[in-house]
């Protein structure tokens, strides 16, 4: 998809018409679509000043330009508003960090997705969903901004499956992934300032699979909630088994992280719990890889010996998302990658 292909004046501003006629030139995520017109685009782009021509990021596989205009193209398809496109704007520089590693998610056969934390008070401001059903349908800012952030991957960045993407099974997660993070009910404060960033506003971008839930209805001990939790952690079949850098992102339900700070644990205590805690057999890790790209200590361990499902508790990151009800997430790692928090530039 280049510039002087990305609108249409000779196509009818009708849904059907305009995924029949991109479907005919191989764009689009297989949804209806938002016509990107000179208008709406132009609107769009109100939403971030700055030169529509700037290059925010070159995306691999394709090396293709996300210039500013580009990026707001993406978004009227997705449906975004235009108070969106500073998140987007972010999340496509996260992407291109290179501890992201773009390349190798793009290119890689897990069902790997772009999932991005939205913080702050862009996240209000913009209407992202940061409570009940955070991550799932009802949400236009949700769900749009992270429609916009694949069809960015697909268009410019030339994820297409096949050719560069080569996911064996692909995921719901590829279509849209975007939360906000429930700051008014986390009692240990913003993630980002967590990880060292004070900014009115961030993004996180942290490539991983789709959620995995994890209910406790009745405990009120930290331990007994975060037991649920590394069990959802310890499998062989995430990548993060064999591979020690891979992260961990702990979407803890208000209750769960009410319950935790109630006793006294910190987020840094939440991390290095679960890190404890959530370990497997060094034999059985031998027996199901030949391969293990794990640290130093973790080669060391005896067959007896419990490894952890990552290789620092630093790699667990622990931040609070959803609404009433006592039920939060996990989402792993591919593994190969890291992920990034930025600030998100307004004016």
């Amino acid at each position: 998809m280049s510039a002087d292909s990305a609108t249409f004046t000779d196509v009818d501003d009708d849904p059907i018409a305009i995924m029949d006629a991109y479907a005919a030139r191989g764009w689009g995520d297989g949804l209806p679509m938002v016509a990107p017109t000179e208008a709406r685009v132009d609107a769009m782009l109100a939403g971030a000043p700055g030169d529509p021509d700037d290059v925010v990021a070159i995306l691999p596989p394709r090396s293709g330009a996300a210039t500013r205009r580009m990026i707001a193209v993406n978004a009227v398809l997705a449906g975004c508003a235009p108070a969106q496109l500073p998140v987007l704007i972010a999340a496509v520089r996260a992407l291109a960090a290179p501890e992201m590693n773009l390349r190798g998610v793009n290119a890689t056969t897990h069902p790997v997705a772009p999932l991005l934390i939205v913080h702050g008070e862009i996240a209000e401001r913009a209407g992202f969903n940061s409570g009940l059903g955070a991550f799932g349908p009802g949400n236009r800012a949700n769900a749009t901004t992270g429609r916009a952030v694949r069809l960015i991957l697909l268009h410019i960045a030339g994820a297409i499956p096949g050719p560069g993407d080569a996911s064996t099974q692909g995921g719901p997660a590829k279509y849209s992934f975007c939360v906000a993070e429930n700051m008014a009910e986390s009692p240990w404060g913003g993630y980002a300032r967590s990880v060292g960033l004070d900014s009115p506003s961030a993004v996180t971008v942290h490539c991983g699979e789709a959620p995995h839930n994890a209910h406790d209805m009745e405990s009120a001990d930290p331990a007994a909630i975060l037991d649920k939790l590394a069990s959802a952690m310890t499998s062989l079949g995430q990548n993060n088994a064999p591979i020690a850098q891979g992260e961990y992102f702990v979407a803890l339900c208000p209750e769960h992280a009410a319950a935790c700070a109630d006793a006294g644990w910190t987020r840094s205590d939440v991390a290095s719990y679960l890190f404890q805690k959530a370990r497997m057999p060094a034999s059985e890790l031998r027996a199901a890889f030949n391969l293990l790209a794990w640290e130093p200590w973790q080669r060391a361990l005896p067959d007896d010996a419990a490894v952890p499902m990552t290789g620092h508790p630093e790699n667990i990151k622990v931040l609070v998302v959803g609404g009433a009800g006592k039920h939060s997430c996990v989402v792993p790692s591919w593994g190969m990658t890291k992920s990034v928090t930025i600030p998100i530039e307004e004016h």
